[in-house]
């Protein structure tokens, strides 16, 4: 079987060190991602996606496999509650700026199937409406877009 890859973009009016810092602040992504990621965001450095509930629980773990602050960083995701044989997929986030604006491209590859990819397209497309939202007014939607049927 062939893994499968997702791709998403999306264009915010702000600088590429706020998006860069958005994504990697804990108490930031805890906002706008439902979600604290937590690392130093230096190459082989481990993170977190821990829950906001205090209760310290990881839902994604991974490896920093590269970062070069504000433009690129690549890590590794791993579900300890439900592992994939396969092993863990990658995502990307390439930040570019251009005048006013920032392209955000996120790529979700290694994905166990089609099935998989499906289901990270729509969480990505929810977390970055929510993070551009946040960044662009302040508070991110007054409901969590993944959890929309």
């Amino acid at each position: 079987m062939t893994p499968a890859a997702v791709r998403t973009t999306v264009y915010l009016h702000a600088t590429p060190e706020r998006v860069w810092h958005a994504l990697t602040s804990a108490d930031e992504s805890a906002v706008y991602w439902g979600h604290r990621n937590v690392s130093t965001w230096l190459p082989g450095a481990p993170w977190e996606h821990r829950r906001t509930d205090d209760s310290g629980t990881a839902d994604v773990t991974g490896t920093v496999e590269a970062a070069t602050r504000p433009h690129h960083l690549v890590t590794t995701w791993y579900s300890p509650d439900s592992p994939d044989p396969a092993g863990p997929s990658r995502v990307t986030f390439g930040i570019e700026g251009w005048q006013d604006l920032t392209r955000l491209t996120v790529t979700h590859e290694d994905l166990a199937d089609e099935t998989g990819a499906e289901q990270a397209a729509a969480g990505w497309s929810a977390v970055l409406a929510n993070l551009k939202t946040y960044l662009e007014t302040g508070h991110p939607l007054p409901q969590q877009p993944w959890l929309m049927p």
